[in-house]
């Protein structure tokens, strides 16, 4: 050890100590909380706050080093055998005490017994265990977790069997397209036995802690439950609302999840061919962070999972602390930690959570490319939380939202594409409704247009009966619509080319019949599926055909 290392100061796995305390007990507690955690350092001889060097004379060191040897060895249960060495540093002896990550945890002090006597190094301090931190550790020195615990609950077949049924609906319901959900196996007994939901012994079947939440039997568990709320501001002073989710784990997360959804602002995008709805927020992560809190807290440790969406920010807190193996760092780089193994599995099964670690990467990839600030991972001691932040959000006496909370958008070019600061596709966000309101210019209600074209530069004024564009009651509107960088409507940006012969047949059909499906096209052309999508697509961006209605019940319209 340096003494550049020394004068660093006290971290985590670092304490210092001026003299050996009289009693033992006041260093003590320090040893069985590196024993309990990854590790530690003890260091007599060096000031605490200051790190000056004080040291021991050289003829009373040995008898010093031994002394602390032997205090660890007899006041810890388990036994700990420390790896003590002697430094010297100009002429003064310091005593250095490696304290070794326990393989038999729980540690304590011998004298104050497992249930007073259990310690833990948290936030650099050391601190007593509380009960559900102990039982956590002795269940993982067993390599054991809370939710395969049995609780001699005797299963029926068609209990689990309904389980199985469940689980199996939740999961297709959960599938993104009709491949997945032909590729879905129905779960069984045997693997409810393999995931340690449930214990096999003699040939009767036992539910476990695990069996019970998944079951929605919450009785012995009153906290296993997602309080969901809304704030005003960003902070916890006023309630709008709040909401408490109880029942089938797996179903808690679904409604705090659509919780979420019901009070985040919805806009859309054109996708493909139709217009498609889109949040502020990426909605695969909402659910990532709901799930992970569910999946991963600990149900031994007092305490909800809670939801909370306030102005700038959703913010997710789990009970439990963190594994003593796992950062906030090491998350942040997909690795892993599971806490309850059965449910953990089960719920991978139904495609709730990510595996090998990848969920918390993803959400930060996710916060990247919707233009977000990046989230925040807080390790808070006896509780973990992580942040998703939102933009700004500035609302007009129309209700349209300002560009802080939508992506600034401008015209580029020939292409007309949309872009946001960040090159994505740009999206505005509606009111909670859906509605969207108009500025209108003129007396007529007419609304007038500029539109510029880079080649030629060509600028048309459209107004009066001819030019005038109908809204929609639900705030769709007849034609392609673009954003402007203060969150208005403007018309599109037309790019004036010859159409190619192909795509005047696609039009000339369309004219002929708005309500033809792709696959007509294809059929009526010879082009395959895929180049009939893809022109359409061009089509649409250059203004010459659009979409009024959905994908499945609307029709085409040809512009002009």
């Amino acid at each position: 050890m340096t003494v550049e290392e020394i004068l660093t100061g006290e971290k985590s796995e670092i304490e210092y100590k001026e003299d050996i305390p009289a009693k033992s007990e006041n260093y003590m507690r320090t040893v069985v909380a590196f024993a309990n955690a990854n590790g530690g350092r003890l260091v007599f001889g060096v000031e605490n706050n200051t790190w000056n060097i004080r040291g021991f004379g050289k003829e009373e060191v040995f008898q010093k080093m031994d002394a602390i040897t032997n205090a660890i060895y007899d006041s810890c249960e388990p036994k700990i055998t420390p790896n003590i060495e002697i430094q010297e540093f100009h002429g003064k002896y310091i005593i250095v005490a490696d304290v070794p990550a326990g393989m038999q945890r729980p540690y304590c002090i011998k004298s104050q017994g497992m249930i007073d006597g259990v310690y833990l190094r948290v936030s650099g301090t050391t601190r007593k265990a509380a009960i559900y931190q102990i039982q956590e550790m002795a269940l993982y020195a067993r390599n054991r977790s809370f939710d395969s615990e049995p609780i001699g609950r005797e299963l029926s077949e068609m209990e689990m069997e309904g389980l199985c049924k469940r689980l199996y609906q939740h999961a297709l319901n959960l599938c993104a397209d009709e491949e997945m959900k032909k590729s879905l196996k129905q779960i069984g007994i045997r693997q409810l036995v393999s995931f340690k939901a449930v214990h096999e012994e003699k040939g009767k079947y036992y539910a476990t802690n695990g069996y019970q939440l998944l079951d929605g039997e919450l009785g012995e568990y009153p906290d296993a439950v997602v309080q969901c709320a809304v704030f005003k501001g960003k902070t916890r002073n006023i309630f709008i609302t709040r909401k408490e989710f109880s029942g089938c784990i797996d179903e808690e997360v679904e409604s705090a999840y659509n919780f979420v959804l019901e009070h985040i602002n919805l806009g859309s995008r054109i996708e493909g061919l139709a217009r498609q709805d889109i949040y502020e927020l990426p909605i695969r992560s909402i659910r990532e962070m709901i799930t992970n809190a569910v999946c991963h807290r600990s149900y031994l440790c007092p305490g909800k999972v809670q939801v909370a969406l306030f102005d700038d920010r959703l913010e997710i807190t789990s009970p439990g602390m963190l594994d003593k193996d796992l950062t906030v760092e090491k998350m942040k780089l997909g690795i892993s930690k599971i806490r309850n193994s059965a449910i953990a599995k089960i719920f991978a099964y139904m495609n709730m959570v990510e595996a090998w670690g990848t969920g918390i990467p993803k959400i930060f990839e996710e916060a990247k490319e919707y233009g977000l600030r990046e989230p925040e991972l807080l390790d808070l001691g006896s509780d973990f939380r992580i942040n998703l932040f939102r933009r700004e959000m500035e609302v007009d006496l129309y209700g349209v939202i300002g560009p802080q909370a939508s992506a600034k958008a401008e015209i580029i070019g020939e292409t007309g594409k949309r872009i946001g600061t960040n090159g994505t596709k740009v999206d505005s966000f509606s009111r909670k409704d859906g509605t969207k309101k108009a500025i209108v210019n003129g007396k007529d209600g007419t609304k007038k247009a500029n539109i510029n074209v880079v080649d030629g530069t060509k600028r048309a004024s459209i107004n009066g009966k001819d030019g005038t564009k109908k809204a929609i009651g639900n705030g769709t509107k007849e034609g392609f619509a673009n954003v402007r960088a203060d969150g208005m409507e403007r018309e599109p940006n037309m790019v004036l080319r010859k159409l190619l012969a192909d795509e005047e047949k696609l039009v000339s059909f369309i004219r002929e019949d708005g309500a033809i499906t792709q696959k007509q096209m294809s059929q009526r052309t010879g082009l395959s599926l895929r180049t009939v999508k893809r022109m359409t697509v061009e089509l649409q961006r250059i203004g010459k055909i659009v979409r009024v209605g959905s994908s499945r019940s609307g029709k085409w319209k040809v512009i002009g």
